[in-house]
């Protein structure tokens, strides 16, 4: 990590984490991928808020680890997963923190799904 930028937030570039309090459910080409009660909110800066999902509440046997990474100087290096669905395989579907700034520590053992790739519904 030598090198890279660590940024904390600030008023100029808000980040807040949030429990959800509603129910999330999560499908992948119609098929019901995570479901729970305990996500949370990450609202960051200007970009649309984001359901973070507990680990736990995904369907484990659908993850397959891809061996994309990134880095977000604000929270950390993230890893991603395919998501085999309904015979199907989305590739990158889900992002996720392991060991996360902590400014947004809330979010380890989380897990985050592209909204182009998934269906995220907040009841």
């Amino acid at each position: 990590m030598a090198g890279r930028p660590v940024l904390e937030p600030t008023a100029q570039h808000p980040i807040t984490v949030t429990p959800t309090g509603r129910h999330v459910t999560v499908r992948v080409n119609g098929t019901v991928i995570a479901e729970t009660d305990d996500a949370l909110t990450l609202r960051e800066s200007n970009y649309p808020a984001v359901q973070y999902i507990p680990l736990r509440d995904v369907t484990e046997s659908a993850l397959v680890c891809s061996d994309t990474a990134t880095y977000c100087p604000y929270k950390g290096d993230a890893a991603y997963y395919h998501v085999n669905a309904a015979g199907e395989t989305v590739e990158d579907a889900i992002w996720t923190y392991a060991q996360p700034y902590p400014a947004v520590a809330a979010i380890a053992g989380h897990v985050a799904f592209y909204p182009d790739k998934a269906e995220i519904t907040v009841d």
